[in-house]
């Protein structure tokens, strides 16, 4: 039997939880206590605790203390493409301070402030790229926004 097929639709529920509410630092990363997650799932803790052990032995999630990673075969499992995109934004010089905070809250790896013809660069993972580029061009001050998709990184 594959793995796949040994999730439950709680399990698979939960790892679209995670993702979608995980974020990207080198790995897909949430950071809730469990507590708070099967609260919000309206299970019990014991039951989200069996729940992670078995997504963990089945190499989908990491966990520690504090936190919850998934895997690559997480993302994978979900339809979820790996990889990275680059946006460069232009800002007005005026309102430069508030965008800077605004970015900082988004869900990216990182944010890059340069020299040259733009402002800052912002690192992310291209699944949630349209997402990102949606709060990025709405943000009062945001002159403009260039993307660009890394296809190979050697």
């Amino acid at each position: 039997m594959n793995n796949e097929t040994a999730l439950t639709s709680r399990q698979i529920e939960l790892l679209k939880k995670l993702y979608k509410e995980g974020k990207t630092i080198e790995v897909h990363t949430v950071e809730k206590t469990q507590d708070e997650i099967a609260d919000e799932l309206g299970i019990t803790r014991q039951a989200l605790s069996n729940h992670l052990k078995t997504l963990k032995e089945l190499g989908y999630i990491r966990t520690g203390r504090g936190f919850i990673d998934l895997t690559d075969r997480a993302l994978e499992f979900l339809g979820e493409k790996k990889g990275d995109v680059f946006i460069f934004v232009r800002i007005e010089p005026t309102k430069r301070k508030q965008v800077y905070e605004s970015i900082r809250k988004l869900k990216i790896k990182r944010i890059h402030r340069v020299t040259g013809d733009i402002d800052l660069i912002v690192e992310a993972d291209k699944t949630r790229l349209d997402e990102i580029l949606e709060e990025v061009a709405s943000l009062d001050g945001v002159r403009e926004t260039i993307t660009h998709v890394v296809l190979e990184t050697f």
